[in-house]
């Protein structure tokens, strides 16, 4: 790779990491030199203009995302985002779609098996204990097909680049995967602040996402008509990610509802108007299962519907992802997704998972225990970051107390060795440079009744704090627009 320049003068790449930018590796992508010199053309203070401007359009669409303290309280922050794009070749993303559908097709297989005649468990592939102890299964789906046998319409997986090069599964979320409303935003303010550069390299579209949900939605509809009637089911605007509720509610052309505008008559769903109820079929909810239906979950649940679950028994109204879902999304048994392919697809997985040691089993425990230093600590049932200890961080009570914590609760805890997810040259605006920082990517697959649709690119998040392996958003993250070359 050349030398920096310019705005990237200075610029260092930390022993021990892959940068994506300025290290030569088998699948770099060649043509960084040729994006660097478009950014070196400018001066700091134009550069300095030109990110302004993409921040003072993230504000003005109302691209936020709410951080909620140890207090309670929460507060809206413009969600950072970086102008030099992050970019993968497609050779690569070729393959990485091929593995994301392989993963996703085995996901979706296993839930439908361990809700229905549960070979996996029979077969002791997978634990019945670690399933059946997770904190989102719901017992209600036992026997129940849904409409297709699809239970993870949306799936978020986050991929992650180790200094081998090659790209590893860290986790999947499959109960209602957010970020990709960043990602159309992402492409837009790129587009309004560097229009010039999508003239020299061929970068795919990522617009039409909204599209390629509405027709999983509809596809999984259980009236067939030639326009279902979806819906986007929303806590409310004091949810964190009230801004992705909206915009793809928007952009489908489908009503944003909460909870009160929805109720059920005859086990059938309808939609309150102005010009009388409106039957709905398919619902992409944005709220947790505990909350989805009083009748069946929290009783004191103000934000879903009462009879919704009967309605879904019933087969007169699809939910998108399906009730219990969330077992899949649990660390611990993320492990065992290779095993799922293999015994469900009888196949080799195509993208490998990051090593996970799994508490609840004692010789994993007894390690984790022993090399607690080294390892990365992971509570199962988290997310955005939370909970997560870099364990070569901490000092000697804390890892005493952090052995006790796994001790006393293993089933609530994996461990994984410290992965040095690969750098990119990002913009530091306290420093007016930019400077390598650790990221990630999470990927969005649809699966359908119809087919299995990814988009191409994802949410490259950014641990924008030095030296920080913690992307999300609720940490302190940014993210960058994702390029995959046609």
């Amino acid at each position: 790779m050349s030398q920096p320049t310019g705005l990237f003068a200075g610029y260092t790449v930390p022993d021990g990491t892959l940068d994506e930018v300025f290290t030569s590796f088998t699948h770099a992508y060649p043509n960084y030199p040729g994006i660097q010199e478009v950014f070196n053309e400018l001066h700091a203070g134009d550069f300095q203009r030109l990110n302004e401007s993409a921040k003072l359009s993230f504000l003005n669409q109302g691209i936020t995302y709410a951080v909620y303290s140890e207090e309670g309280g929460g507060r809206e922050k413009i969600f950072p985002f970086d102008l030099f794009p992050r970019i993968i070749d497609n050779k690569e993303w070729s393959m990485l779609e091929r593995g994301l559908e392989q993963r996703n097709r085995a996901l979706n297989l296993f839930l439908g098996d361990v809700y229905g005649k549960a070979a996996i468990l029979r077969e002791k592939v997978v634990p019945a204990e670690l399933v059946k102890s997770s904190s989102h299964y719901v017992k209600a789906m036992e026997d129940f097909r849904p409409p297709a046998d699809i239970y993870t319409h949306v799936c978020g997986t986050d991929l992650v680049r180790h200094t081998d090069g090659d790209f590893y599964v860290l986790e999947d979320n499959l109960r209602s995967p957010s970020g990709v409303s960043y990602v159309l935003s992402n492409r837009e303010a790129m587009r309004r602040t560097l229009y010039g550069m999508f003239r020299h390299v061929p970068v795919e579209a990522v617009n039409e996402y909204p599209a390629m949900l509405l027709r999983t939605l509809h596809s999984v509809a259980p009236v067939r008509e030639d326009s279902p009637r979806c819906v986007v089911l929303t806590p409310g605007p004091f949810n964190s990610a009230y801004y992705e509720h909206s915009l793809l509610a928007r952009l489908m052309d489908c009503d944003l509802v909460e909870g009160p505008d929805l109720y059920v008559d005859d086990d059938t769903v309808y939609l309150k108007t102005i010009e009388g109820r409106k039957r709905v079929d398919v619902i992409y909810r944005r709220i947790d299962d505990a909350f989805l239906d009083p009748e069946a979950f929290r009783k004191d649940s103000i934000l879903g519907v009462a009879g919704l679950m009967r309605a879904y028994a019933k087969g007169r109204v699809a939910i998108v992802n399906a009730p219990g879902t969330g077992i899949a999304d649990d660390k611990a048994i993320c492990a065992y997704v290779p095993d799922m392919i293999k015994f469900y697809l009888k196949e080799d997985p195509i993208i490998s998972n990051v090593p996970t040691y799994i508490c609840g089993r004692p010789e994993d425990l007894k390690y984790t225990l022993e090399h607690l230093k080294e390892l990365v600590v992971k509570p199962v049932d988290m997310s955005g970051g939370y909970g997560v200890m870099i364990c070569d961080r901490l000092s000697k009570a804390e890892l005493q107390e952090l052995a006790a914590k796994v001790t006393a609760d293993p089933r609530n805890f994996i461990a994984q060795p410290k992965i040095m997810l690969s750098t990119h040259s990002t913009y530091i605006e306290e420093q007016n440079r930019f400077e390598p920082r650790h990221i990630d990517l999470r990927t969005f697959t649809l699966l359908g009744a119809d087919k299995t649709r990814i988009l191409k690119g994802g949410l490259t998040r950014v641990a924008l704090k030095e030296g920080s392996l913690i992307v999300n958003s609720s940490q302190g993250g940014g993210s960058k627009d994702t390029w995959v070359i046609c």
